[in-house]
């Protein structure tokens, strides 16, 4: 993904986008400019010229004049029996598609904002895993709880040997910031 973050874009095309904190969808306007904030895990936080935050989709990135890296979202429906990824079932990759979940508004993942409170493997009588994640935000008012759900599961979707993913939004009990993991501390500078 290649923009500065400080000059405007004006969007080639109309866009939906999410409201960020409310979770609300929109559309931007072909014309409407805009300007990146962030763009991590795939997706686009982006300011409008009224001040609004907006979270662009990774394949609505061309309506920016961005292009972003293609990953493996194959949908968990078309993942069945032979059709899961290859290679043997391994947590620790579970953990690593997690961390490319991001805050729309915070630049860190979801694992170091310390808001998966649990993930657990189960293994299935067809040999696959269904996958279990509790997932918190950092504030009960954000409406970007079911869109940062989605993405969780989506990735974690692709981790070799996972056939079923669960993410249950939690908020018991509610997030602090001593939650969080140094890195993410030192990266907001929060010491």
């Amino acid at each position: 993904m290649s923009a500065n973050s400080h000059e405007p874009i004006t969007l080639r095309r109309d866009c939906a986008v999410v409201l960020i904190p409310s979770g609300q969808p929109t559309v931007l306007r072909r014309g409407d400019r805009v300007v990146l904030i962030q763009s991590l895990g795939g997706n686009i936080t982006m300011q409008t010229d009224r001040g609004y935050l907006v979270r662009v989709e990774r394949n609505d990135a061309d309506a920016l004049g961005l292009e972003v890296s293609p990953i493996d979202e194959t949908p968990e429906s078309e993942r069945r029996g032979n059709d899961v990824a290859p290679g043997p079932f391994d947590l620790e990759q579970v953990t690593d598609q997690l961390r490319t979940v991001f805050d729309p508004e915070i630049p860190v993942n979801v694992v170091d904002l310390g808001l998966v409170y649990d993930c657990q493997a189960h293994r299935l009588a067809d040999g696959g895993r269904r996958v279990e994640i509790k997932l918190s935000m950092t504030a009960p008012g954000c409406g970007m709880g079911d869109v940062l759900a989605e993405d969780a599961r989506a990735k974690v979707a692709t981790v070799p040997g996972v056939t079923e993913v669960d993410v249950d939004l939690v908020w018991d009990p509610p997030w602090d910031l001593s939650r969080m993991s140094e890195a993410a501390r030192l990266e907001l500078g929060l010491w």
